[in-house]
């Protein structure tokens, strides 16, 4: 608390009067003068503001001086009573002018004009015309682009880098962590990851053997679930189900630790964030999509015969046996292949979206659901840009 301890000029050294704040009012040459004398701080504060709204409400004031010599002590609370009498009368129109003050309370009263004329006055809304709105949502989105970029590099570096648990240690490799990882993103997903794979792989024959009957080409059927399921939809779908189940677990687990600012304490104690939360469960999930991907493509190719045997009237001997001629080592490594790139893109994407969580509840829910779309979009423009690379070199 700042005071108007003048010692030297009252004569009143070591010694503080506690008198309470009052204004005395006079006329001097058309101008009234207020003579501010007595305590004016925060335990006072209310008594001034009495006497400060006295003289306010007076509206036929062109002059104004504010006497404050006689001020036994001031702090922030009484500058800002002074500081808002001077301000209204000035927005009137009337001239103010401030005497006595000593160097403590000028300095106060300034720092207090200054924070009052500093303060943003809400202006009127700002609409972008309607015409500039895509260009700049296109805009915005670019620039959030890169700045998702730039963590997703920064995360996969220090990955790669190393695993280290605490910083300046390249080793301590936590297996416990990464197994405990393993086993809720990977053997928790089975269930759901096998029953969707049997349902998609039993549409699809279905599907095929429906428009191929008008051919009387139904046992072609297996060649199409066969390769289309190997090469693309058992990888794909696995990917879009884990970025639903697992990213959005991730960044929910990431970001309730950045709320609670428990990244904040590892960074404290030493601990490097991204080797303790990201790591294990990066690699939790490059090891587990491959695996749930090859469970995928059985489940779905079980769906594909009963549906087939069922439907079409194809046995499961005559369908394994044409499956033996439709595919080959390449059309199973060429999803398989995908399955690691895809693990890596949801498990960074999620834990950027993790890390950029704010301290709130609705902050952590927007994450999440920002989380669980960017991983299924860009999961689908890799599958995409694997599928034109495969054709360019004949794979």
């Amino acid at each position: 608390m700042l005071t108007n301890g003048d010692e030297e000029a009252s004569g009143t050294l070591g010694q503080e009067r506690n008198g309470a704040p009052t204004i005395a009012t006079g006329e001097e040459d058309g101008a009234l003068v207020c003579r501010f004398s007595g305590a004016w701080i925060t335990r006072t504060a209310s008594e001034g503001d009495e006497a400060v709204r006295e003289i306010e409400v007076r509206r036929d004031i062109k002059s104004l001086r504010l006497d404050l010599s006689a001020i036994d002590k001031i702090d922030t609370a009484g500058a800002w009573l002074i500081e808002r009498l001077a301000t209204k009368f000035a927005e009137n129109g009337a001239e103010v002018a401030l005497s006595g003050q000593n160097a403590a309370a000028r300095i106060l009263l300034d720092a207090v004009s200054t924070a009052i004329s500093e303060r943003e006055e809400p202006g009127p809304e700002h609409r972008t015309p309607f015409l500039l709105r895509f260009p700049e949502a296109v805009g915005r989105a670019m620039y959030g682009f890169l700045d998702d970029f730039l963590a997703a590099m920064n995360i996969l570096g220090a990955t790669i880098r190393g695993a280290q648990m605490k910083l300046g240690r390249g080793h301590a490799v936590n297996l416990a962590a990464i197994f405990n990882q393993v086993d809720r993103i990977g053997v928790g997903a089975i269930p759901v990851v096998v029953l969707m794979s049997f349902i998609v792989g039993a549409i699809v024959a279905q599907q095929g053997a429906f428009q191929l009957r008008y051919f009387g080409a139904e046992i072609f059927v297996v060649d199409l679930v066969g390769i289309l399921v190997l090469r693309e939809l058992g990888v794909l779908m696995t990917a879009i189900m884990l970025a639903g189940r697992s990213g959005s677990a991730i960044t929910a687990e990431i970001g309730s630790m950045k709320m609670r600012e428990e990244v904040d304490a590892l960074k404290v104690i030493g601990l490097n964030p991204i080797g303790v939360l990201v790591f294990p469960r990066l690699v939790a999930l490059v090891v587990a999509l491959p695996c749930l991907t090859v469970l995928a493509n059985f489940a779905a190719l079980g769906g594909a015969i009963g549906i087939a045997w069922l439907y079409s009237g194809i046995e499961p001997d005559a369908f394994i046996d044409r499956l033996r001629t439709s595919i080959d080592v390449s059309t199973i490594l060429a999803g398989l292949i995908k399955a690691p790139f895809m693990a890596m893109i949801i498990g960074i994407i999620a834990s950027v979206e993790g890390l950029k969580v704010g301290g709130s509840a609705e902050s952590l829910g927007r994450q999440v659901t920002s989380s669980v779309v960017k991983a299924i979009f860009v999961v689908i423009i890799v599958d995409g840009l694997f599928a034109i690379f495969y054709a360019q070199i004949d794979f």
